[in-house]
Order: structure tokens, then C-alpha cells, then sequence
């Protein structure tokens, strides 16, 4: 049995103290640390409406804050003192406020469960995460934008099925993961924005009848809003759910990156050469060097997506209100978004140090087939229906293959499309030719390079609209 002299919260109702297999196995003090700060923050503005409210005297709230100030210090300076029956870090909390301030710290849990409490935690947590997630995302956009403003009219092989297709410009290329990113970006504010609602007042599932004022804690803690059914309150953790979600698609997105400039590094790409302090060696192969965080990027991607399929299990047979399952919610939360936050740190520095063998991409994509659809849509503008033009130009270039004949000698001697056809051919032709919007030509792509800089412009107003310290 564990020591009945550290007596747990829910005491009262039992004769015998917990097993020490039942705490093994229930505790969640292990990771639940994560949330001290925000239990902190979330405790004294309880106390606060506790005092304002008329259920804990002046001199109790006083009490009460002084000894969630001596608890933070002690936590910081890793002097905090845990007890065997501290369940998580909301009962060590309370239990060392009740040493420091006697009866008055008993009062602390007046109104309050746990079960509110930790829904409480959680979106605070959330909501300081995720904006740093969405200010990585947004790093790594940045040096994405600049890369792509810096190589200017460089141009590579675009790729279907991961064969040749046709030209584009690194820079369209380079704008497309910006693009990717910004989704994520809208899925985090989103996800954020249904998170952005107190708890705190719904108690264990039903309210209470003491004159508790969710709203004055809401507001107090910065939230959009308060809860608005307790019973929904305290059971749902869709923002959990969503976090999962936004933080797995942005790992895929990473991953996708992540796949690319394992290729490009390749000896058979060779369109990216690694930074030293952005890639690693071999235990056994001196000539090597690997792109392991682009790998792990990759790789990485299978475990977010664990935990958010994991965690849906977990919520799908869930009656209302609490149940204990819940708390399966924090370790893949915790986990998802640190790993997130890493893979686009390292992400950014990668990229951002990376260098382009700009003679290497535009050798790969002159190729003369590359410019194929290029004469197909020359015989379009001479009337001929396009399935028409590509069976054509599709002839065309199996002569080519099969006979070894040059595809610009059956061209000039093709008299639908002759001589003066050549041009299209000519190096970098392809990829001047695209201009309809949102293509991979120069024109176009200078016009999104404008769209993506206002972009990133209101995503940077939204980062510092809600920069922590102005909640």
C-alpha cells in the first residue's frame, strides 16, 4: 500500500489508500509537468474570481498567490518536492499550496475539478504551442521566399510520376512548398480559434451551485469566450483531435520536402549540395554525406500520423462527461508538436544553407522532349483539335527514341510544324512560354512572388497580434 499519510485528493470517500500497482499505472505526473506553468496561470485566476465572488476572504487570495508564486519558483529552480500519491501535476500542485498556506490553501480547488482544471491546462498549453508551431511554419516560409527571390530565372525539370515533364522555374518550384504551408498555417489559426474557449466553471460535468463566474476567468485569461454546455466542456477534446491533425499534415508537408531533397542531393539528381552543419557522414563510408534530416523529416511523418489516428480511437466510444481515457490526450499532443516544431527548425536551417547547382537543374530540364507540349499547342493554334496535335508530337517523339534520330531533325522536316517550330526547342524556351496565371513562367511567377509576400505580410500581423505576452 503507499503511504496513507500522503493522502490522496479524492480521499474522503475511501478507507484504504491507493495501490501502489493503481498509482503505477494511473499516475501522469511524468509528462503532465509540461503543464505546470498553465496550471499556475489557470490557479490564480481562479483564485481571483474565488475572491471577487465572495467564497475566499482578501487575505486568502492574498495567501492563496503567495504560495503559487513560492510553488512556480520552486518548480523553475527544480526544487519542487513531488510526493509518492502526486497523480499529476494539478495534485502536486494543490498539495504543496495547502503545506505553504494551511486552511487557505485548501480552499484553492473551491468550485473547481479536476477534470475542468486539466481541460483548462490543455487549451493554454495549446494555444502558447501552437503559435510557436505557426511562427516555425512561417520561418521556414521566409527562407523559402527568399531562396526562390535569389535564384531568380534558374530553371529545373517539373516532375509527374517522377519522371521528366516539363521545365519550371526553381523559384515556382520553391513557392509551391510556401503554398503547402501556408493550408497549414490557416489549419493551425483555425484549430487555434476553437480551442480559444475557458473551461473552467463546468467542474466536474454539471456547473456548480456556489456563484462562480466563468466568464470573469475567460476574460481574465484572455479567451474569446467561455464554455457554453459543462458536460461538453469537460469531455471534449476536438481541439485535441485538430492539433493532431494540423500537426501530422504539416509534418506530411515536411515530409514531402523532406523527400525531394533527399532526391535533388542524390549523385543521380545532383541539384543540391548539403551544408556541413545541416547533414551527417558515415560510420564506415568516408566519402558520404547523408541527408539525415530530411529523412527524419520523412520518416517522422508515420508517427504523427499514429498519434492522431490513435488518439480518434481513443475518443470514438467515449460516453459523456469525463472519463479517464482522456487522459491519452497529452503524450501524442506533446510529442506531435515537439516533434513538429524540430523537424521545422532544422527544416528552415537546411534549406537555408542548401546550395542550388543551378547548371545541373537547367541541363536536366533542356532536354528537347521537355518541349513537347510546347509543339502540340503550336499545332493548336493552327486549328488542329489538341488530342489531334498530341498524337502528332507523340509520333513524333517515338521516331525520335526508336530510330535515335534527333527530335529537332523530325521537327524541321514535319510540315505541320517545320522550320521556324525549332525555336521551341531552343534552351529555356519551355519555361518563358508559360504565362497563364499561377504558372511556372517568369511573368506569373513574379506575380506570385508578390501574392506570397503579402501572404507571409498577414501572417506576420497575426503572429504578433498574438504574441503570448498580449493574451
Amino acid at each position: 500500500m503507499a503511504d496513507k499519510e500522503a493522502r490522496p485528493l479524492w480521499h474522503g470517500r475511501f478507507q484504504e489508500g491507493p495501490s501502489e500497482d493503481l498509482l503505477e499505472f494511473t499516475v501522469s505526473l511524468e509528462y503532465d509537468r509540461a503543464l505546470a506553468r498553465d496550471d499556475l496561470v489557470g490557479s490564480r485566476a481562479h483564485v481571483a474570481m474565488l475572491e471577487k465572488v465572495g467564497l475566499i476572504a482578501p487575505d486568502e487570495k492574498a495567501m492563496l498567490l503567495t504560495a503559487l508564486a513560492r510553488v512556480e519558483e520552486e518548480l523553475e529552480s527544480g526544487t519542487f518536492a513531488f510526493a509518492p500519491t502526486d497523480e499529476d501535476i494539478h495534485t502536486a500542485i494543490e498539495r504543496r499550496v495547502t503545506d505553504l498556506a494551511g486552511p487557505a490553501g485548501a480552499k484553492l480547488h473551491t468550485g473547481r475539478s479536476r477534470n475542468d482544471q486539466v481541460a483548462l491546462d490543455l487549451r493554454l498549453w495549446l494555444r502558447r504551442e501552437g503559435r510557436a508551431i505557426v511562427a516555425a511554419i512561417h520561418e521556414l516560409q521566409e527562407v523559402l521566399l527568399g531562396r526562390a527571390d535569389e535564384v531568380e530565372d534558374a530553371y529545373l525539370p517539373g516532375y509527374t510520376h517522377l519522371q521528366r515533364a516539363q521545365p519550371v522555374l526553381l523559384a515556382h518550384h520553391l513557392l509551391a512548398h510556401v503554398w503547402a504551408l501556408a493550408r497549414d498555417v490557416d489549419r493551425w489559426r483555425d484549430a487555434l480559434a476553437r480551442a480559444d474557449v475557458s473551461p473552467l466553471g463546468a467542474g466536474a460535468l454539471a456547473g456548480s451551485s456556489l456563484p462562480l463566474d466563468p466568464d470573469a476567468v475567460a476574460a481574465e485569461l484572455g479567451f474569446a469566450s467561455r464554455f457554453h454546455n459543462s458536460l461538453d466542456a469537460v469531455s471534449d477534446r476536438d481541439f485535441v483531435a485538430e492539433a493532431l491533425f494540423a500537426a501530422a499534415m504539416t509534418q506530411v508537408h515536411l515530409s514531402r520536402l523532406g523527400e525531394e531533397i533527399t532526391l535533388w542531393s542524390s549523385d543521380e539528381f545532383g541539384f543540391l549540395r548539403l551544408a556541413d552543419a545541416f547533414s551527417t557522414g558515415s560510420s564506415m563510408l568516408p566519402q558520404k554525406k547523408n541527408p539525415d534530416i530530411a529523412e527524419l523529416a520523412r520518416g517522422k511523418a508515420g508517427r504523427l500520423i499514429g498519434h492522431l489516428t490513435g488518439f480518434l480511437a481513443t475518443l470514438k466510444g467515449l460516453p459523456l462527461a469525463y472519463d479517464r481515457d482522456l487522459q491519452e490526450d497529452k503524450e501524442p499532443l506533446f510529442d506531435a508538436l515537439r516533434t513538429c516544431r524540430l523537424a521545422l527548425r532544422a527544416i528552415t536551417g537546411l534549406m537555408g544553407t542548401a546550395v542550388f547547382d543551378l547548371d545541373r537543374m537547367r541541363a536536366a530540364a533542356d532536354s528537347a522532349a521537355s518541349s513537347a507540349t510546347d509543339l502540340a499547342e503550336q499545332l493548336v493554334r493552327q486549328g488542329l483539335p489538341f488530342r489531334d496535335a498530341h498524337a502528332i508530337v507523340g509520333g513524333l517523339v517515338r521516331q525520335s527514341l526508336e530510330r535515335g534520330i534527333p527530335l529537332e531533325e523530325l521537327v524541321s522536316n514535319e510540315p505541320r510544324l517545320g522550320p521556324e517550330a525549332l525555336e521551341l526547342l531552343q534552351p529555356g524556351e519551355a519555361v518563358k512560354r508559360r504565362s497563364s496565371p499561377g504558372g511556372a513562367g517568369p511573368s506569373p511567377v513574379a506575380r506570385q512572388m508578390e501574392e506570397a509576400r503579402a501572404r507571409l505580410a498577414e501572417q506576420r500581423g497575426w503572429l504578433d497580434v498574438n504574441e503570448p505576452h498580449a493574451r
